[in-house]
């Protein structure tokens, strides 16, 4: 039986992909069905739009966007649903993340991205977010994040 992703991952370009690792360690570690994509709201708009528009019939219910620089995507994937979206600054500019963690949370009002911290710790934390929301509807990954916490504090 087919496993349909619960979470889409997507980061504006390849060279990005080592920036979203602990993202996607984390939602393995956790069980959570996901996908991987890198896709450029700027040099490919409407792959990002069809991609985002069918998202949620096949089955995505949380996206997780990480960008860097004027950090466009995770706005743009919020233009295109309603679904929760994460986005991640990524520190690739000589600002190191500061100018697309600005970006990320100065979205108008009625298109929210929830922000995460800039790289590494940003990374980890927009994927507890998603199982977070997950955790809402899915009782076997309510456990595995309420147990990841539980290690937090026994630790």
């Amino acid at each position: 039986m087919e496993v349909k992703p619960l979470v889409g991952v997507l980061v504006g370009s390849k060279t990005d992909e080592p920036l979203i690792q602990d993202t996607l360690k984390v939602l393995t570690d956790m069980g959570i069905a996901h996908e991987f994509n890198a896709m450029s709201a700027h040099r490919a708009p409407q792959r990002v739009m069809d991609y985002v528009s069918t998202a949620e019939e096949r089955g995505i219910e949380v996206i997780i966007a990480g960008a860097g620089g004027s950090a466009a995507l995770p706005g743009v994937v919020a233009s295109w649903t309603t679904l929760p979206v994460i986005g991640i600054p990524l520190p690739t500019s000589d600002l190191e993340g500061v100018d697309a963690l600005h970006t990320i949370v100065q979205m108008p009002p009625g298109v929210p991205v929830a922000c995460v911290a800039i790289g590494a710790w940003g990374a980890r934390n927009a994927a507890y977010l998603a199982a977070s929301i997950l955790g809402i509807k899915y009782p076997k990954i309510k456990k595995a994040y309420a147990d990841y916490r539980e290690g937090l504090r026994n630790a």
